[in-house]
């Protein structure tokens, strides 16, 4: 029996479970929120809560002017959380953006909310997260009858959401449909233009036509006369012989 031994084991080793508990705070750190199990997030939230107190304590140092002669910030307070996140971008993510705001926060700037028993395992489930980056929270979290009133609403919701989303698809083909309309409308109207326009161009053609056939009559309607009045002098001449 583990009588009086503080922590949890995790069914992990030493070196396996603080390899995790570093990759859980620099993503936690990075994200400022993540989903794991109850007994993980019991055992990550001081893991956390020590690194951010580094980081804040080097910040007061920092501003209070109590470095070694020539440096501006804190190197040993980085080094020491480099013991437990190798990361450098994250270790930058700490002392740059997450410090200033907890500076004036006496302790306890990671939250955990429990979400019930996961499907499967029935493993307890929780939110970590930092409380300056989390969202506002009054009183408990859920709660039946709170519960039965956010299901209903979501329904609503659902409802009201499934109706606008059908609303604009008939609104999105009706406009189709007019574009469609428009086009061929635009079409014959186009087609209309081209046939009003042959016709005038073959109206032209057949006028030129019966003006040129009315002048080729006219110019060979004198030779004509001449040819036929040639003809009867011939035969009345035959006549009196």
């Amino acid at each position: 029996m583990r009588h009086l031994v503080a922590g949890r084991k995790l069914k992990r080793t030493a070196s396996h479970r603080k390899a995790m508990l570093s990759n859980m705070a620099a993503s936690l750190i990075e994200f400022k929120r993540l989903t794991t199990t109850e007994a993980k997030a019991k055992e990550l939230r001081p893991f956390v809560e020590s690194i951010i107190t580094k980081a804040k304590r080097a910040l007061a140092r920092e501003k209070a002017g109590l470095l070694p002669q020539g440096q501006t910030i804190d190197i040993h307070s980085r080094r020491m959380v480099a013991r437990f996140i190798p990361k450098a971008a994250i270790i930058q993510e700490l002392f740059d953006s997450v410090a200033p705001v907890v500076e004036e926060r006496p302790g306890g700037y990671v939250r955990i909310v429990k979400l019930g028993h996961r499907r499967g395992d029935a493993a307890r489930m929780a939110i970590v997260e930092l409380v300056d980056w989390a969202e506002e929270r009054d009183g408990r979290f859920g709660g039946s009858r709170k519960r039965k009133k956010a299901s209903a609403t979501s329904v609503e919701q659902v409802k009201a959401e499934r109706a606008a989303a059908a609303l604009s698809e008939s609104l999105q083909a009706t406009a189709v449909a007019l574009e469609s309309m428009n086009q061929q409308a635009e079409e014959a109207e186009v087609i209309a233009d081209d046939t009003t326009e042959t016709t005038v161009v073959e109206n032209v053609v057949a006028e030129a036509a019966t003006e040129e056939t009315a002048s080729t009559t006219e110019e060979t309607s004198p030779a004509a006369d001449e040819s036929a009045a040639s003809d009867t002098a011939s035969a009345e001449e035959e006549t009196k012989a």
